[in-house]
């Protein structure tokens, strides 16, 4: 097996999706791919509680941190933690267009220093053993043509990054929110297809837009992976689709057994309740569960509203099933 097929299919960090509850949730259904924490500062791990910050169940692996810097010494002391701590892979954010990242000089103005950014792959990758991998955009506000991105790519290789995640737009740093960057500036992904052409040696991953499984055929035919964001926390089981068709070889539709996943999501939530985690904070992450399905409206409803409460019981989830059951009949749909 290739080191890409490591990267064929992947789920993108989330500020506020990816956290411990939802990678877990998400390998209920997915076991195969390939995992991305939120994007947690350096100075967090180095000053910051760390247990809150980057423990995670062993069935989370495959596992990426993503780390938001531009300090070496500071991202080094930060790899080393998370390596230690059973990460598989680094990942340095350089494509976060928000105003809090842009104000910390990290995220995608650091594509405008691809010398910073150079040094800082080469000392992480000095310093830990696991993947350094880079997650970056195809340009920024008017540095956007693909000598820029390809001289980027070659300087930041250069220093020992062979996988680059690319975001098929470019970001605009001033006028539009880290929500409009997503969507506004146009997607182009023939740009990360000629990298891959261009750089056959590095590990190529395309990111922005893939919401079906006839746009990951088409992307996996041109670059050696895929990142899935929105589409994942939206429509999860989604994900089993895409398994089963990319990564299993089975070509087939991949079937979840939902109330399965309830039930262990039901056995984990009373785990984390020892340790005084509140139901809300694991149950809001599946409120995407029976997207598209019979009673799916009343059963959101439902979770959502009990699971509030700080008193709320992880038995909560299993009497939903009850109510999806109900609405079921009523031929209520989403």
């Amino acid at each position: 097996m290739s080191a890409a097929a490591g990267w064929r299919v992947c789920v993108a960090p989330m500020m506020d999706v990816t956290d411990r509850h939802c990678r877990y949730f998400l390998r209920q259904i997915a076991p195969r791919v390939r995992l991305y924490s939120e994007m947690i500062t350096a100075d967090a791990i180095i000053h910051g509680d760390r247990a809150r910050l980057l423990d995670f169940d062993a069935a989370e692996h495959p596992l990426a941190l993503q780390l938001g810097g531009h300090d070496p010494r500071s991202l080094v002391s930060a790899a080393r933690v998370a390596a230690a701590w059973g990460y598989d892979e680094i990942n340095l954010n350089v494509g976060c267009p928000s105003d809090r990242v842009r104000e910390g000089r990290f995220g995608a103005c650091l594509m405008l220093d691809a010398g910073r950014v150079a040094h800082c792959v080469e000392a992480m990758a000095e310093a830990v053993s696991v993947p350094v991998s880079i997650k970056t955009r195809i340009g920024v506000d008017d540095h956007d043509s693909y000598e820029f991105l390809a001289g980027f790519v070659e300087r930041v290789a250069g220093a020992g990054c062979n996988t680059f995640i690319v975001h098929a737009r470019k970001a605009i740093l001033k006028g539009l929110s880290a929500r409009e960057n997503r969507e506004i500036p146009p997607l182009q992904p023939g740009r990360v297809h000629r990298l891959k052409r261009e750089f056959p040696q590095l590990t190529i991953v395309t990111n922005g837009g893939i919401r079906d499984l006839e746009t990951i055929r088409h992307e996996l035919a041109a670059v050696d992976g895929v990142m899935i964001g929105r589409k994942a926390a939206e429509d999860p089981c989604f994900l089993a689709a895409v398994e089963a068709g990319f990564l299993t070889g089975t070509d087939a539709e991949g079937g979840v057994d939902r109330e399965q996943v309830v039930e262990r999501m039901a056995d984990y939530a009373a785990r984390q309740a020892r340790h005084g985690v509140p139901l809300h904070r694991v149950a809001r992450h599946m409120l995407g569960l029976y997207h598209g399905q019979r009673g799916a409206r009343a059963w959101r409803r439902f979770l959502a509203e009990g699971a509030r409460g700080t008193q709320a019981s992880p038995r909560l989830l299993t009497a939903s099933l009850g109510v999806l059951h109900a609405a079921g009949r009523d031929g209520i749909i989403d």
